[in-house]
């Protein structure tokens, strides 16, 4: 008998447990909403970063490939710029962090967010405004803040073998 209540005890808090995880996840940002894309942009040395890296806090720029955006910047055939490019910021600590410039609500490669007064970015199209220095691409205002959804992130990475900086999936 006591076994059997025991177990009746153990699956109820199971339960418990599931649906409290469950209403955690409703929560929770969405920022993988666009479809995968390669990404993989590198900066060759310390001379190259300081032209086209981010040189602090509230720094911004923008790469996107197959506009040749910047213009000079030295896009290989191993250069990829993620679903609609990206946007390399200088966080309110002045350390770089980087989200594909899509928007995720539009979910279109030409529809992408840009970096409005300094502050935050905008979606041109649904007016969804996103921040970028301190939350991580986390939805601020718009449809993407009532469906929760958030600005793709990539990782960027210092120090490899070959290269001085490298933005990745």
């Amino acid at each position: 008998m006591w076994r059997f209540r025991h177990f009746g005890r153990m699956a109820a808090a199971a339960v418990a447990v599931l649906l409290a995880a469950v209403a955690v996840s409703c929560d929770s940002i969405d920022d993988e909403r666009l479809p995968p894309a390669p990404v993989r942009l590198t900066f060759a040395n310390i001379g190259e970063w300081n032209v086209y890296g981010v040189g602090g806090a509230l720094d911004h720029r923008r790469f996107i490939r197959e506009l040749k955006i910047p213009a000079n910047y030295n896009y290989t055939e191993l250069s990829y710029t993620g679903f609609g490019g990206i946007l390399l910021v200088g966080d309110i600590n002045g350390e770089p962090q980087a989200y594909d410039l899509a928007c995720p609500v539009e979910c279109r490669s030409d529809v992408r967010v840009s970096v409005t007064d300094g502050s935050y970015a905008e979606c041109p199209k649904c007016h969804s405004t996103y921040e970028i220095f301190t939350n991580f691409g986390y939805p601020l205002s718009g449809e993407a803040a009532k469906r929760g959804y958030g600005l793709t992130r990539y990782k960027v990475f210092f120090g490899g073998a070959t290269e001085y900086a490298v933005i990745t999936r």
